[in-house]
């Protein structure tokens, strides 16, 4: 922040190579540990639907999320912003303004990298100032976050994560704690007036939920995430300076972003957060795993007091590549679960549809309910002797065929089917598991289909679900169960 007032109070305790040293081979043996560990069973890949934040990989602008990248996907980011303060601060060795001076704005980068692994697992690295030893030397960090529980589709979700950042370097011997900005500030003695700032690592635990948006054809198709969680570190370190706070929230940090569809793979995403000092504003547009956004920093001060506390206009670039996709990671909104009562489309010309009848009054048989592929179903008549009989006047089904054809379209025959081949709905692979199965239509509807062949789950289940039920030919059908990647 310019030529700010130096002081030499307190000694180095730990040189930022050392501390640097010492903590990146343990943070590496503890991503080696739940890579072996979450290996064994790599989840199925989720959707892009998160925005990225400005310098700790996905999720709002400066709140976390709890949601990872999807499996081997490496997003990466850009961002900055400009200050607008024309005033800057002086503080003495005990961090109490001592006076102001005249300061000109300027613009502020950081850059970071980020892996998802496993769908469990998201880690990276921050660049967040490239200077010489009088600006406070080079900030390099490193994050992570561990989803511990997710829906399977919406819902709560719960996450934990850390952050890490170098300490500046002002080359005078002093320690100093980064900004919840990402920069060096002389100012930030730590430990200052006898209190540790403790801002180089930051704990923090996250709660989400994906909820889908309002179901109306007034509406353009969207979901809202809300964000809400405690942390350590950037969340509250500094909370005892006037200068650099305003009105913190002793760690409690929160957020909400609305998930808008403006094409097939195109997000517009509108974000508001609190970050335990600031409140933030912003739009990210996800053009299929490119993204660009601006945003307001600060937007809760009124006055443009220093750089903390001011209002900061900024802008946002990134790229999320899937390998598993071999190009860019396309976004997506929850899965929709469909309406109970379906349009089907009209039979063939050449398709006889068998309504309900009353048995005949003469013969003896059972009366057996039929579930088709059309989500409809019919009543037949199996006779002692084995014949069946169809329509209002008891027809022999031998006898009508190969006339007869009842509706739908079945698996029965085709090669996906023949071959054992999984069949593939969204983002899921599901295999054959179980024999044939009868049906009832009042248990299941129709979700999409595969090769031609309608699919259909269970009522109520959740979505994407877990069992799909695909009608082999009329009255049996084969139980799909999803597969783990």
């Amino acid at each position: 922040m310019g030529d700010q007032h130096r002081s030499t109070f307190g000694q180095r305790r730990t040189s930022p190579e050392g501390q640097l040293t010492s903590i990146l081979p343990t943070l590496g043996r503890g991503v080696a540990a739940l890579a072996f560990a979450l290996g064994a069973g790599a989840l199925h890949a989720q959707t892009t639907r998160m925005p990225s934040t400005l310098r700790y990989g996905s999720g709002l602008l400066d709140v976390p999320v709890a949601s990872v990248l999807p499996h081997l996907s490496l997003v990466t980011n850009f961002s900055g912003f400009w200050t607008s303060h024309d005033t800057e601060i002086l503080t003495n060795d005990l961090g109490v303004q001592v006076g102001e001076r005249p300061f000109k704005g300027a613009f502020r980068s950081d850059a970071s990298i980020t892996l998802g692994l496993f769908g469990r697992l998201e880690i990276g690295t921050s660049l967040q100032a490239f200077e010489d030893e009088a600006e406070g030397g080079d900030l390099v960090g490193a994050f992570g976050r561990l989803l511990i529980f997710r829906p399977e589709d919406h819902g709560i979700g719960l996450a934990v994560g850390g952050r890490f950042l170098r300490t500046p370097d002002f080359g005078d011997g002093v320690d100093r704690a980064p900004g919840r900005l990402g920069g060096a500030d002389i100012r930030l003695l730590d430990p200052i007036a006898g209190e540790e700032v403790g801002t180089e690592v930051t704990l923090y635990a996250v709660a989400s939920a994906m909820l889908r948006g309002l179901d109306s054809d007034a509406l353009p198709l969207h979901d809202v995430t809300v964000s809400a969680g405690w942390g350590t570190g950037m969340f509250q370190g500094g909370d005892r300076l006037p200068w650099y706070e305003f009105a913190d929230s002793e760690g409690w940090f929160g957020g909400v972003a609305l998930h808008i569809e403006i094409g097939e793979h195109r997000l517009l995403n509108l974000i508001g957060e609190w970050n335990g000092f600031d409140v933030n504003v912003g739009a990210q547009l996800d053009l299929g795993g490119l993204r660009v956004g601006a945003h307001v920093l600060g937007v809760n001060y009124s006055r443009d007091l220093s750089v903390y506390r001011s209002t900061k206009f900024g802008i946002l670039g990134s790229v999320a590549l899937c390998f598993h996709e071999l190009g860019t990671c396309r976004p997506e909104l929850l899965d929709r679960s469909p309406r109970d009562t379906l349009q089907l489309p009209a039979p063939p010309p050449d398709t006889v549809v068998v309504s309900r009848t009353d048995p005949p009054p003469l013969g003896t048989g059972r009366t057996m309910e039929l579930c088709l592929a059309s989500g409809v179903a019919v009543d037949v008549l199996v006779m002692a002797t084995g014949d069946t009989l169809v329509g209002p006047d008891r027809v022999p089904l031998e006898s009508l065929r190969p006339g007869l054809a009842f509706a739908g379209t079945y698996a029965g025959g085709l090669a996906f089917y023949e071959a054992d081949d999984p069949v593939r709905l969204g983002e899921r692979t599901y295999g054959k598991s179980r024999g044939l199965v009868r049906v009832s239509c009042g248990e299941v509807v129709r979700i999409g289909e595969y090769a031609g062949v309608p699919l259909f789950a269970e009522r109520g289940s959740g979505r994407p679900p877990t069992r799909l039920y695909v009608p082999v030919r009329p009255g049996l059908w084969h139980v799909y169960e999803v597969r783990s990647r």
